[in-house]
């Protein structure tokens, strides 16, 4: 799954999703371990952190920087 294969009001709901449980975490950690449960993960690359999906761990879209852990 690439960019080009998600729609961008698809992304743009999942980052504010993303954004909605980092609010509600203490922690990094707790942050990754609740986005997990939606099926996401944060991975770091050459090209900066993506957010991928579990469990192909495919890129979805870059993590902008303000949810950057």
């Amino acid at each position: 799954m690439s960019t080009t294969e998600i729609d961008q009001v698809t992304i743009a709901q999942i980052l504010m999703l993303l954004e909605e449980e980092r609010e509600k975490a203490l922690s990094p950690r707790e942050w990754q371990h609740r986005i997990a449960g939606y099926g996401y993960a944060i991975k770091r690359t050459d090209h900066g952190e993506m957010v991928t999906t579990l469990p192909h761990g495919q890129e979805v879209c870059a993590l902008p920087v303000q949810l950057s852990a």
